[in-house]
């Protein structure tokens, strides 16, 4: 009989472990500008630093069925260190290729991060899982609001090629995660028996579900890596200041925080299918509005919807009828990165060919994608 008790201190650390390691993987975007003048980079070959981060989650399949053998918990332990060391030698690389091998890195940590750390919440949170992802997402998009003010502050004080300065505070971040997840084993984070099932088969039934999600990704990841990855780039364009472009970026993420933190919490009362489409159509008008007036503070309303989807979206994939959730959540985490990637080179080549103004046109029309996508992929569980 499984345990349907909200473990509130386990969800907390495995939200701050998110955190710690976010932050770092939130450092690329406002660096862009630097990189680009630094290396004589395009838009387009922006958005490959970015994909290139995102090409080990093609192995998310796996990687879940791995974290199942190997202990999840110690990936969650050792990838904020090896982030912060990747990200950290950024400032230094003096040619595309060192920096490419970097976010290489960094990104096969992402994937070890995120493959088994949310099937650890569910574990936790008992009848509440909506609010378990609720706050381990809060972890991630408060990482993207302290990422950003980190790098810039560390860019001010010790300029790009000082940022390394930084690698000790990911390196104390997994100490401490090793004291707070190794006692778990045999007290809360109970180890389970290894997940069986027929994955061809797991396939075939999910594949509805799996399009469904590929498609809103698709037509969700196209504004919000306009908004996210591109942002400092397109506001510095503007004639902004680098402290000015970071500050608005972490406004967004910003609120990022409170959509995700009460996405989750919505959704367990009113129904995973409600709460993404309304976020959806909220995220639809007012990113429309933005494109029209271009006022940074329609960014922090951007913020709320747009990040709601996270939490909503890993609760109905853990949700679904299926003996192997871990193998489940790394089909998620594939699709979501490797969808995403898709999105981010689109926006990169329309930039570099129509400018970023009518890039973000383009992508606040797409966006209406996400309204029938959100009500498909929601439907009742298989």
């Amino acid at each position: 009989m499984s345990d349907q008790t909200f473990k509130k201190a386990e969800v907390v650390m495995l939200s701050l472990a998110h955190l710690a390691h976010d932050t770092f993987s939130a450092i690329l975007p406002p660096l862009l500008p630097l990189l680009i003048e630094k290396l004589g980079l395009s838009l387009s070959m922006a958005a490959f630093l970015d994909i290139i981060r995102r090409i080990p989650a093609l192995f998310n399949p796996f990687l879940g069925l791995l974290a199942e053998r190997a202990g999840a918990r110690y990936f969650v332990i050792l990838t904020p260190a090896l982030t912060a060391v990747s990200m950290g030698l950024v400032g230094l690389a003096n040619s595309a290729v060192s920096l490419l091998m970097l976010l290489f890195v960094a990104g096969v940590s992402a994937a070890l991060f995120h493959v088994p750390s949310p099937v650890m919440v569910k574990a936790v949170s008992g009848n509440r899982v909506g609010t378990g992802m609720s706050f381990f997402m809060v972890g991630g998009e408060m990482a993207r609001t302290l990422g950003p003010m980190l790098v810039i502050a560390a860019v001010s004080w010790w300029g790009l090629e000082g940022i390394w300065r930084l690698i000790p505070l990911g390196v104390l971040a997994s100490l401490v995660l090793f004291v707070k997840l190794r006692r778990y084993e045999g007290a809360r984070f109970v180890r389970k028996a290894k997940e069986r099932g027929d994955t061809r088969r797991l396939l075939r039934q999910q594949t509805p579900f799996l399009l469904a999600l590929a498609g809103f990704i698709l037509f969700q990841s196209l504004a919000k890596s306009a908004l996210t990855l591109y942002l400092p780039v397109y506001l510095t364009g503007q004639g902004a200041s680098l402290w000015y472009a970071g500050i608005a970026l972490s406004v967004l993420q910003f609120f990022g925080v409170l959509g995700t933190f009460w996405a989750g919490h919505v959704s367990d009362r009113i129904g995973r299918r409600a709460t993404l489409v309304l976020s959806s159509l909220a995220t639809v008008v007012v990113l429309g509005l933005f494109v029209w007036s271009q006022h940074v503070v329609l960014l922090a309303l951007l913020g709320l919807f747009l990040f709601a989807s996270g939490p909503v979206l890993l609760a109905a994939t853990q949700e679904t009828h299926t003996s192997m959730p871990t193998f489940m959540n790394s089909l998620y985490m594939f699709t979501n990165f490797g969808v995403g990637s898709l999105a981010v080179l689109a926006v990169g080549l329309m930039g570099d060919q129509l400018g970023l103004p009518q890039t973000y046109q383009i992508c606040a029309g797409l966006a209406l994608g996400t309204l029938p996508l959100a009500w498909l992929v929601t439907r009742p569980a298989l």
